[in-house]
């Protein structure tokens, strides 16, 4: 199966480099397909959670600290996070407005310096993939716990949760035109406004690792179930870079404490993996899982960033990481690109 996509207007990165990532791009096979015929399966009405639910883990960032999230329904359009911890500060609204930094992972902040939540992105990814509209995530701190199973523990807390509908459609906004942005090492996105006006997210992803990771992509429509498939895998780092955390990490603010085993982050060398991969395929022996966690925790988060409703439309993405994910949203608000879908 082809899939090749029109020359979006680049609207960042100079034009002969992208030009050039885009080619290669397109010269990658993809190595799976997931597609959906007619409905995603979520529900074209408004929605909220029916109650709470909290998952509790190791955090991120603090040792051996235990740290909890709790889900909850929202009376106000969109995904907040409360500060329990913060008496005097007001929630902040999940929005690229409000993104603080997204250096080494996203992390959201408004008001005071100290309202932040740190790694957001396996947390609000969950908005548009499991289509939930209206949800407040509460937390004593701006260190979210860590899983062994990814983000599938948050997935299940949303499940359990329930999802229910409100008295008014659902709001879909997509790009006014195909563009496209550039990054620094080879890397771009191109945003897509959907086929035939389909209210429907579609995702081509392709990475390229010099290590065993290799060269990887998937295509696939963002339904709950592929959410849910996608939402196991591990976030990854190399091994060299697994080696200096535990050699000097004790340096730096944040990295000292980080939690980081090889049973909650696929470890990967220049010839093989240190622990086992997730979906592995059956024909290739190729282990999909950085491509997975690469396009459902980390893209889908960066579109969860526009607030203005779902994103429906296509978007390709070459290499590209939470940097350029993010800018390249910011400037999708700047330039005015988006727009409700007609």
């Amino acid at each position: 199966m082809e899939f090749s996509y029109p020359p979006g207007r680049i609207l960042l990165g100079e034009t002969q480099s992208v030009r050039q990532a885009v080619e290669r791009f397109h010269a990658q096979p993809v190595d799976q397909v997931m597609l959906c015929e007619g409905d995603t399966g979520y529900s074209p009405r408004r929605t909220t959670l029916g109650g709470e639910r909290s998952v509790t883990g190791p955090g991120t960032f603090t040792g051996r600290a235990q740290r909890t999230l709790t889900f909850g329904p929202s009376a106000d359009p969109g995904w907040w996070i409360d500060r329990t911890d913060l008496d005097e500060q007001l929630m902040t609204r999940v929005s690229i407005r409000n993104v603080w930094t997204s250096a080494r992972n996203i992390v959201l902040r408004s008001g005071n310096p100290h309202n932040y939540l740190r790694m957001v992105e396996h947390i609000i990814a969950l908005r548009l993939g499991m289509g939930v509209d209206d949800v407040v995530i509460s937390t004593n701190a701006g260190d979210p716990p860590l899983f062994d199973r990814s983000s599938i523990d948050l997935v299940e807390a949303v499940e359990q949760c329930g999802i229910v509908e409100r008295d008014e459609p659902a709001r879909y906004v997509t790009v006014r035109e195909p563009v496209t942005f550039g990054g620094d090492r080879n890397d771009f996105l191109t945003f897509l406004p959907p086929e035939n006006g389909e209210k429907k997210l579609r995702l081509d992803v392709a990475i390229d690792f010099n290590s065993i990771i290799g060269r990887q992509r998937i295509v696939f429509d963002v339904t709950p179930a592929n959410f849910r498939h996608g939402a196991f895998a591990r976030t990854n780092a190399s091994h060299s870079q697994m080696l200096m955390v535990r050699a000097f990490g004790f340096l730096f603010a944040d990295t000292r404490n980080l939690g980081y085993t090889t049973d909650n982050i696929l470890i990967h060398g220049r010839r093989k993996f240190y622990g086992e991969p997730r979906f592995v395929q059956t024909d290739s022996g190729k282990a999909l899982e950085p491509v997975w966690h690469r396009a459902t925790l980390d893209l889908l988060a960066a579109i969860a960033l526009i607030d203005a409703g779902r994103f429906v439309g296509r978007v390709v993405s070459y290499r590209a990481g939470h940097t350029l994910d993010v800018r390249a949203v910011g400037l999708l608000h700047k330039h005015d690109l988006l727009a409700p879908l007609a």
